[in-house]
């Protein structure tokens, strides 16, 4: 697996290939496969290490500007909530007054969680507000949105009942300029609690709504199971064993018609079409029966499209990221067992940037202990891989 480093090194994790002391070599290579699909695979660029808070979203302009978002949510840090990557260093943006904790919620940002890119280059995060310890104030959870070329607010739109709820959990977002004298924002609402939703809001008018809070494709599945750095891990209400959720990962096509979503206690992927969603006339019993199911594509966080309307998603279940191409094929494009929780995604036109967060590490999944282990990482990945891992090698046979 190749490996390059953009900041500084990271000590890279071996591969390893255990072979029984009792059987011979190749006796004990006939008795499984190579790896056990537990190898590294692909290439692998480390764009930036951060020994403080860990890593969420991320955004990477076309000429290289990079932001990262520090949530504050899980660990109420007293670093930057959004930074812009430069020369090495996190500089909190748009400005110290505005990152940093000690201002009123309102007017700075509290916890910056998932962000993205507008069709005219701008900067949009979802400020979840949420700070560990803390009650949510007034006017901290908000949709902010900052012009790169000014470094300066363009939007700012304070989330209030009913689309806030106590236990909201404003995750991540995606913004249609198609749709709306100004846009459209949707954002995912994954919920500590039991109430998540799709939360729409009209950036012109500020007028929000939520909707599908019961449907089963926002729901966190019951009785979900997965196996976490070898540990199976159930999703238990009030007992998390695992980082667990509603609707989370969120995605929209370049062409802003068609958005697709997914629980993040759940193995499948949904879609519905953005002009039904952007209609305020569209309740659930219009939007409901207008949900595509897509079928599988394994235990996901982050969500991201690149411009061939690729999809690419975070597992970690298997610490990889995989592609689902236009046909509902997937492809293996990036595993790495440093891939712990990855979390934000981001596609340019050549590479796909991720965050690794190790959030299935906090102190809150692991009786008490946390497990983590800096520095966390930012990666990035060529959009095409050398030889995507989707295949057996030609002439070999099942």
């Amino acid at each position: 697996m190749k490996r390059r480093h953009f900041l500084r090194a990271a000590s890279a994790a071996p591969a390893s290939f255990a072979v029984s002391a009792a059987l011979p070599v190749a006796q004990a290579r006939a008795a499984g496969n190579e790896d056990n699909g537990t190898g590294p695979y692909g290439e692998l660029d480390i764009v930036a290490e951060f020994d403080g808070p860990g890593p969420s979203g991320i955004v990477v302009l076309p000429n290289g500007r990079t932001f990262v978002g520090f949530p504050r949510h899980a660990v109420d840090h007293k670093g930057a909530t959004l930074g812009e990557l430069v020369g090495g260093k996190v500089v909190p943006y748009p400005s110290a007054e505005m990152s940093l904790p000690g201002n009123v919620p309102a007017q700075c940002l509290v916890s910056v969680h998932g962000m993205t890119m507008d069709r005219s280059g701008r900067l949009w995060v979802i400020d979840d507000g949420k700070r560990a310890g803390h009650p949510l104030q007034p006017g901290a959870a908000k949709i902010v949105c900052i012009d790169p070329a000014t470094n300066r607010v363009a939007h700012k739109i304070i989330l209030k009942a009913p689309v806030l709820l106590p236990d909201s959990h404003m995750n991540d977002l995606r913004v249609s300029l198609s749709h709306g004298a100004q846009g459209t924002v949707f954002v995912t609402d994954s919920s500590f609690g039991t109430s998540p939703g799709l939360v729409i809001v009209d950036v012109a008018t500020q007028q929000a709504r939520r909707v599908l809070t019961t449907h089963p494709a926002i729901l966190p599945e019951t009785g979900f199971l997965a196996i976490v750095e070898g540990v199976p891990r159930r999703y238990i209400p009030g007992h998390p064993q695992l980082v667990s959720g509603g609707v989370d990962g969120i995605a929209l096509t370049k062409d802003e018609k068609r958005l697709y979503f997914a629980p993040l206690t759940s193995r499948r992927l949904y879609s519905l079409s953005v002009d039904l969603l952007a209609d305020p006339a569209s309740d659930d019993a219009v939007l409901g029966p207008a949900i595509r199911d897509e079928g599988e594509k394994g235990v996901a966080d982050g969500l991201a499209l690149d411009d061939q309307n690729r999809l690419y998603t975070t597992n970690y279940e298997h610490d990889c990221i995989l592609r689902r191409d236009p046909d509902g094929s997937f492809k293996m494009m990036l595993r790495d067992p440093r891939a712990l929780s990855p979390d934000g995604i981001f596609a340019t036109a050549d590479h796909v940037y991720c965050t690794f967060g190790q959030w299935n590490r906090l102190a809150s999944f692991n009786e008490g202990t946390d497990r983590r282990v800096t520095p966390y990482l930012l990666i990035r990945f060529p959009i095409e891989q050398p030889r995507p891992y989707n295949a057996l090698p030609q002439g070999q046979k099942t």
